[in-house]
């Protein structure tokens, strides 16, 4: 089993974008902004959530998750995390639903979405009709393919 250590990631309600991971740097003058890249993961089942996040954490990101996209949305605008990746279906507001309002308060912020079902076209459809088009990785996907998935993003 997995071991979730809270000193390796932030939980959502303890997010402030000045703090640093857990982790010691031994270089001091290194600029984390352009060596972590932050992402926020959001996913209605924590323990994807947690997983993803506990996966990037321990392979040179700095990963903060979310359960629900209003919650991830608070986050993001304190956060402005350099990617948000994304569950597409999800009670009240859906994933897509989510990326659109990041993607018009935090242009910069880079978007994925994940998903394993099968019926979201629709969804993503509607948001092509109105000019947003994001990256979908399917679920589940192999840790080390979404890694290097991020990093050839960078």
């Amino acid at each position: 089993m997995l071991e979730i250590r809270p000193e390796i990631y932030r939980f959502a309600d303890e997010i402030d974008p000045k703090t640093r991971s857990g982790r010691e740097h031994k270089d001091q003058g290194e600029n984390l902004e352009a060596t972590e890249p932050t992402i926020l993961v959001v996913d209605d089942q924590q323990m994807v959530a947690d997983t993803t996040a506990e996966i990037l954490n321990r392979s040179g990101f700095r990963a903060s998750r979310a359960y629900t996209a209003h919650s991830a949305l608070q986050i993001a605008r304190k956060l402005k995390p350099d990617y948000l990746l994304t569950d597409v279906l999800m009670p009240n507001m859906n994933g897509v639903e989510l990326a659109i309002a990041v993607s018009t308060e935090l242009p910069r912020t880079r978007i994925v979405l994940f998903s394993g079902q099968a019926g979201i076209t629709d969804i993503l459809h509607r948001a092509k009709e109105h000019g947003y088009v994001f990256d979908l990785l399917a679920k589940p996907m192999h840790p080390e393919k979404l890694v290097n998935f991020l990093r050839r993003k960078r």
